[in-house]
């Protein structure tokens, strides 16, 4: 059993329309590089697969991917892109489903380790992880930095977007860990605003690095974003790097 929730049929029809801007060529393009050079000649399994976003094009470069998905919906939009031959997906929670075979590089994009809402399982996605990696293979997370420092004393939400199609903002329970994301998105040009929200649980870098410690993996670069920047005290996200040891 997972904590996390779980994904519907409505969200999944609309998911590639409202996230367009991370399928764009500009975005995709330096992550594609990046898991691919890390990859190598191996296979790639994606926890989280989702619709494919990442996945599908990744596959179109020639690297061999499965994925693991809980949602049912999301999986049946991948699976309208691509067949089950070409991108093997398994319904079940990242932290425990197994798939067959052994991989270079097992990833974990668009801060999708924080569905798991609990310490424990966000460690056993990091044992899941290391149990499908061939020796020398990458564990890779891409996950924003928790922006607590927006947070001024007796201030509990941060907002991330306010364009005119989209609210956002998120706040935070500092005990136990757990940030709730708002939305408010604009429906049409009738005014209305359709309200989702979702929880999550926000890890520092260094509590990765020991969850990576526990599965028996070893840090081998952070990075401020796809394309190889610095990863410095301002940076918004992290994408990390755990290799497996030979």
């Amino acid at each position: 059993m997972t904590s996390s929730e779980l994904w519907t049929r409505a969200t999944a029809d609309r998911y590639d329309a409202e996230e367009a801007e991370m399928s764009s060529a500009a975005v995709l393009g330096p992550t594609l590089d990046f898991l691919a050079e890390l990859a190598g000649d191996g296979r790639a399994l994606e926890f989280a697969i989702g619709t494919g976003r990442v996945g599908v094009p990744l596959r179109e470069r020639g690297v061999p991917v499965a994925g693991i998905e809980l949602s049912r919906h999301m999986a049946a939009v991948l699976r309208r892109k691509v067949d089950e031959a070409t991108l093997p997906v398994a319904v079940g929670d990242m932290a425990t489903t197994v798939v067959p075979g052994g991989f270079t590089l097992v990833y974990l994009v668009y801060n999708t380790i924080t569905n798991l809402l609990t310490q424990n399982e966000q460690v056993e996605c990091f044992r899941n992880a290391a149990r499908h990696l061939l020796p020398g293979g990458r564990f890779v997370i891409e996950l924003g930095v928790p922006p607590l420092r927006f947070l001024p004393p007796g201030q509990v939400a941060v907002p991330f977007d306010v364009s005119e199609q989209h609210l956002g903002f998120d706040t935070f329970d500092l005990v136990e860990q757990i940030l709730v994301s708002h939305h408010f998105t604009r429906d049409g040009d009738d005014g209305h605003y359709r309200r989702d929200s979702s929880r999550h649980r926000y890890a520092w870098p260094a509590e990765l690095d020991l969850m990576a410690r526990i599965a028996g993996l070893e840090l081998e670069r952070r990075v401020a974003d796809w394309a190889g920047s610095p990863f410095t005290q301002d940076s918004g996200k992290h994408v990390s790097v755990w290799r497996k040891p030979a």
